[in-house]
């Protein structure tokens, strides 16, 4: 695989999502204490709901851990045991698959079309019955014609869904923020979105990949479906409730393949917006987009964004998604610009821009097809601390440093992980453009402003770039990176237990899940160790094809996601 055409990043991550919140305003002393209860108290509430897995990481401090029992420690697809059910997939799958109201959803290519009538490449979701594994419907999405770059042929949807009752939120292989109805077309097209014909329809000169112009100024389009030649959706097609075309209403320049994780709190979506270099790997041709934007979840609507001009130092793209806790009574959300520094923003408190809405351009109707700019002045997030990982890289003109594996800047493709106050991040070189360096570091979340020379709690350096995120269960720290080692550190000290050697990259993380930690490869193995400080591998297979997703548990089962297909894993299943 060339460092050209790599498909690259795809964080995959599992476990628990939060109840709704709500809105968040604050004038008085009062406010820390009542958002602090409200933030705790939505966090929590979400694991009422039986076991699901509604969205990826633990909620919503991002750790890779599940409260999950009765889990099998090892499995084998040729003999069928512990196999409850498996489901092919397209050629290319770097979603983690999430559970959740009986339904398991997960993102990949058209490498093996579902239907005859929606050929060729596209990004694909696709939703399976949890029992029985059956097909229910798919989300088929056009690639863009463009530029390669701004989503690389055959990579599909990488972003994973979170799930909230019976709406689906999803960034596709465009760029696009969506939201899907949790039945599918099934129950009929129950809008406001009615364009789903036109949406799933290629525009006309988009059956061959698009070819590259390198440092050509060609901006990403809205889908422009052609005139003729549309499919009408069936019983097994999305939904769609409301898009977002985020680079046209944000203005974001996708890179390679639009990966995120949606956050919800309250009545607000937080994504981290993709936006990066153009194909010249070395220009930032959208120096004022927003690396993280807040919409509002009902209506698709564009209401915040983040302040902090980090684009024109973004080394390659924005893949870290968001996190969020309470530190100290205050709700924060987490985030890791692709410039390789970690903030901490306040939540989005709405009504803060009512008087400029007056005179703001308002909202398309979205049965028409993808919303147009809602809001000429979005809001800006109120920044409470940062923490710039590599202090020490190269500043300025950082893509000199392109293909140089000894020095350069760094980017994060794994999330923040909150825990007991801390935020535990692995930043490192970018594994296809960059040096080889790479550290866990972990950051005390407690304190304001720059915090670069003192919220340094430890360092620990790592074998070789990065793109895991940590779990961390019972005072131990377990980080993958792409050097083939598996390590467990000491949480409160970063000190190792053990180091492993493991066959492959790993562009998965670590699931801790009933004593145990879940760990596939790009080489295909997968491995599962004890969670503890002592090493014990439990068992090592041999899947064939390449994992990027990380493993998923919900409800007693363990999916497991290779390149090509889905395995639903539960402790005595059998063949069937």
């Amino acid at each position: 695989m060339s460092l050209k055409c790599a498909p690259h990043p795809f964080r995959p991550f599992s476990r628990h999502t939060e109840r709704r919140g709500h809105p968040l305003r604050a004038p008085s002393s009062l406010r820390t204490g009542c958002l602090a209860t409200l933030c705790f108290l939505g966090i929590g509430s979400f694991h009422g709901l039986a076991a699901d897995q509604p969205q990826w990481g633990h909620a919503w401090t991002r750790n890779m851990i599940s409260p999950e029992t009765a889990l099998p420690d090892s499995f084998d697809p040729k003999s069928g045991r512990n196999i409850k059910w498996t489901a092919s997939l397209g050629t290319e799958t770097h979603s983690t698959p999430m559970v959740a109201g009986g339904r398991v959803y997960i993102g990949t290519n058209n490498g093996q079309p579902r239907d005859a009538k929606r050929p060729g490449d596209r990004g694909v979701l696709m939703c399976f019955d949890e029992r029985t594994g059956g097909f229910l419907w798919q989300l088929v999405v056009p690639k863009r014609a463009e530029d390669p770059y701004f989503d690389w042929p055959n990579s599909g949807i990488s972003s994973p869904v979170t799930v909230e009752g019976d709406r689906v939120y999803l960034v596709s292989n465009r760029g696009e923020v969506m939201c899907l109805d949790a039945r599918g077309m099934a129950d009929g097209n129950d809008g406001p979105f009615r364009g789903e014909v036109a949406h799933m329809t290629p525009p006309d000169g988009s059956a061959s990949p698009p070819k590259p112009v390198p440092g050509a100024d060609i901006k990403p389009q809205p889908l422009r479906p052609p005139a003729a030649g549309l499919v009408e959706p069936g019983a097994h097609d999305a939904d769609i409730v409301w898009i977002l075309d985020l680079p046209s209403v944000a203005g974001t320049w996708p890179h390679d393949a639009a990966h995120s994780s949606i956050l919800v709190h309250g009545d607000y979506l937080y994504v981290n917006s993709s936006t990066g270099v153009d194909n010249t790997h070395k220009r930032i041709r959208a120096p004022d987009a927003p690396s993280l934007v807040v919409i509002d979840k009902r209506t698709g609507r564009f209401v915040a964004r983040d302040d902090e001009r980090m684009a024109p130092d973004i080394f390659h793209c924005t893949w870290s998604s968001p996190s969020m806790g309470v530190v100290d009574g205050n709700p924060l959300v987490f985030f890791a610009g692709g410039n390789g520094t970690v903030y901490a923003f306040e939540p989005f408190v709405s009504g803060a821009l009512e008087s400029r809405r007056k005179d703001a351009v308002d909202q398309a109707d979205p049965a028409q097809g993808a919303n147009t700019p809602s809001l000429q002045f979005p809001d800006r997030l109120r920044t409470r601390w940062q923490f710039k990982f590599d202090p020490t890289a190269p500043k300025g003109d950082t893509h000199q440093y392109l293909s140089n594996r000894r020095e350069g800047p760094s980017n994060i493709y794994g999330m923040p992980v909150l825990h007991r106050n801390r935020v535990y991040v692995a930043v490192g070189g970018d594994v296809f453009w960059g040096k080889t360096e790479a550290w866990l570091k972990c950051i005390d979340a407690s304190k304001t402003g720059d915090v670069t020379g003192t919220g340094l709690v430890w360092s620990y350096p790592l074998q070789k770039h990065v793109m895991s995120t940590p779990a961390i269960y019972n005072g131990m720290v377990f980080i993958a990176d792409c050097g083939r080692a598996f390590h467990c550190l000491d949480a409160n000290t970063g000190t190792p237990h053990w180091t492993e050697e493991i066959k492959g990259e790993a562009w998965a993380s670590p699931l801790v899940a009933d004593g145990r930690v879940y760990l596939g490869t790009r080489s295909g193995d997968f491995y599962v160790f004890a969670a503890s400080q002592e090493k014990r591998l439990l068992s090592a297979i041999e899947l064939g094809d390449p994992i990027s997703a990380t493993v998923t548990a919900a409800n007693g089962v363990l999916y497991v996601a290779t390149m090509r297909k889905l395995f639903a894993v539960q402790k005595g299943a059998g063949s069937e």
